[in-house]
């Protein structure tokens, strides 16, 4: 099993900046893949961004140019830049291992105008 941990979300202005953390701890050895998701109030959820363990990403067209995906060994990162009010909502993490999905609990981002 694999157990992950968000954190450093929080209240921004538009424009400002944010970074996300996503600690992996258990079986990590079995991670294939790291992503993010992210949900708003009301709407359905969305992907952001993944990396792969070779490095590999790939991003949302809608965060392209403003998100960085990155990883460090058990944690992977997100690095939000240039922030807007529809960026706001709760970001998962998730660790893709063969034929399963581990999901952390999420960390709230919200955005005021």
């Amino acid at each position: 099993q694999v157990q992950l941990v968000e954190s450093g979300g929080g209240l921004v202005q538009t424009g400002g900046s944010l970074r996300l953390s996503c600690a992996a701890s258990g079986s990590i050895f079995s991670i294939n893949r790291m992503s993010w998701y992210r949900q708003a109030p009301g709407t359905q959820r969305e992907f952001v961004a993944t990396i792969d363990m070779g490095g590999r990403t790939n991003y949302a067209d809608s965060v392209k140019g403003r998100f960085t995906i990155s990883r460090d060994n058990a944690k992977v990162y997100l690095q939000m830049n240039s922030l807007q009010p529809e960026d706001t909502g709760v970001y998962r993490c998730v660790a893709i291992v063969p034929a399963m999905d581990y999901w952390g609990k999420g960390t709230l981002v919200t955005v005021s105008t």
